[in-house]
């Protein structure tokens, strides 16, 4: 028997007349008499009296060794555990498939340098002057961690600025604003798509098996407009903090489009792709069905081989899978539901709990993986939704974009995601300057997401 089940022993008074918990007789005349882990017997029993917390009843099957169960609303009461397929099966979720089409694509752009030539065609018109500079490869770095993996992405940009922090005196500290500006914007750009970030794709599995539904294109609609504000506030707080000391850059454009038959291929597949994406919303193709297309025609038309699939980041679908099972599991058991139940969520009003779950997203997410993060907050708004407490104004679609946007906005640490561990391992960037800029748009972007939590989100999502 499980010792967690409320049970009590019947109290024998007389031949076949006990005394039991009034919190045990159910509607229907019977009690439950606890039997192995989790598994309940009825039992009829005849009402006597009736003394408080009590009652006297008559039956000819109970028995002294009974344990009557108390609770019969108790969560462990005839509970069954998941399948182990139920947890397996998340492998094959249609986020993991999202994501997997995401890595295909992004690691056939670093095989053949459409990551690298797109960098150079796009930042290209914005100059030579150190601040359009800055502002280009943000909006580059962010535009391609919007499709790709945003530690790829810093990883890749992080090279594009090298030459150019080189072409600076050793004193001067606009180098600091330049190397922080790679994971700062490959962080805040992936918010932009389902697909630019972990924990994007956990809350909307996590809502989606609420029956809410996020398009492809509406979550661009939701994220983009504050991605280009959090650039723009970090591009305006970078060039005030590390302001720059030369008036120009001489940078080296120079490069060569790859027009193998396979390159073009590449083009051809990430161009449908992206276009098929974005356009969710008139062919009515879930995105992660148009996700199969680079898984096949990438393998298919031999674009990738043996070697560049084993490269792809399979611990972070695992990863993924591993955190879309520990949702069920929580909310199978009742851990999300007791998790809750020490707090008066009712009396916090829903403005002051969209305020309490950004910071705890971003603190957690400034020492945890944004993605274990997201795992493990994602049940409890699920369960506050389910359990009514919050009433009827509580919006289980916008407390779970609150969580995604939060999470990927802690930046302050190092350790706190991998684009920032990449740049902090040129050597270039100090831990107090990281810290600064992390706290400073940590700080603005909850003040930022609880503007778009009460004016902008509820427009777009009803």
């Amino acid at each position: 028997m499980d010792a967690e089940l409320p049970v009590s022993e019947p109290v024998a008074l007389e031949d076949e007349t006990w005394q039991i918990p009034a919190s045990a007789l159910q509607e229907d005349g019977t009690v439950l008499v606890a039997k192995e882990p989790g598994e309940t017997e009825s039992v009829r029993v005849n009402v006597i009296d009736r003394n408080g917390q009590h009652v006297i009843v008559q039956s000819d099957e109970l028995s002294r060794d009974h344990e009557i169960v108390t609770d019969p609303g108790h969560r462990l009461v005839d509970y069954e555990p998941n399948s182990y397929t139920d947890y397996i099966g998340t492998l094959a979720n249609p986020i993991i498939i999202l994501f997997l089409g995401g890595f295909m694509l992004a690691r056939a752009s670093v095989k053949y340098n459409l990551d690298k030539n797109l960098t150079r065609y796009l930042l290209g018109p914005f100059g030579t002057r150190p601040r359009f500079i800055v502002l280009g490869l943000m909006l580059v770095t962010a535009a391609l961690s919007a499709f790709m993996s945003n530690t790829a992405t810093a990883a890749m940009m992080v090279t594009v600025i090298l030459p150019i922090i080189a072409q600076l005196p050793p004193e001067d500290r606009f180098k600091f604003g330049l190397a922080l500006s790679i994971p700062i914007a490959a962080n805040v750009g992936g918010i932009t798509t389902p697909i630019g970030t972990p924990p994007n794709a956990i809350v909307i599995a996590a809502l989606s098996d609420y029956g809410i539904d996020i398009s492809f294109t509406d979550w661009i609609i939701v994220a983009a407009p504050l991605v280009v504000v959090m650039l723009v506030i970090a591009w305006f707080l970078l060039l005030t903090l590390f302001p720059p000391s030369v008036e120009r850059f001489n940078l080296d454009m120079k490069g060569k489009l790859n027009v193998s038959p396979k390159a073009i291929g590449l083009y051809v597949i990430f161009g449908a792709t992206v276009l098929l994406w974005i356009t969710e919303n008139q062919h009515g193709i879930p995105s992660s069905m148009v996700a199969f297309l680079p898984v096949a025609a990438l393998v298919t038309g031999r674009i990738l081989n043996k070697e560049d699939i084993q490269k792809l980041p399979w611990e972070v679908l695992w990863l993924m899978a591993g955190g879309i099972s520990l949702g069920i599991g929580m909310d199978k058991t009742g851990l999300a539901v007791w998790m809750i139940s020490g707090f008066d969520w009712g009396a916090m009003g829903y403005i002051t709990l969209i305020i309490a779950f950004s910071v705890v997203a971003i603190a957690m997410s400034n020492f945890l993986s944004n993605t274990v993060t997201a795992t493990l907050l994602m049940p409890l708004v699920i369960s506050l939704h389910t359990s009514g407490v919050m009433g009827e104004d509580f919006n289980l679609l916008i407390t779970g974009i609150v969580i995604a946007v939060a999470c990927s906005l802690a930046m302050a640490l190092p350790i706190s995601t991998p684009p920032n561990a990449i740049a902090m391992s040129t050597g270039i960037i100090r831990t107090k300057d990281m810290a600064k800029m992390g706290v400073i748009i940590g700080v603005i972007g909850l003040l930022i997401i609880l503007a778009y939590a009460v004016f902008y989100w509820p427009l777009v999502t009803n």
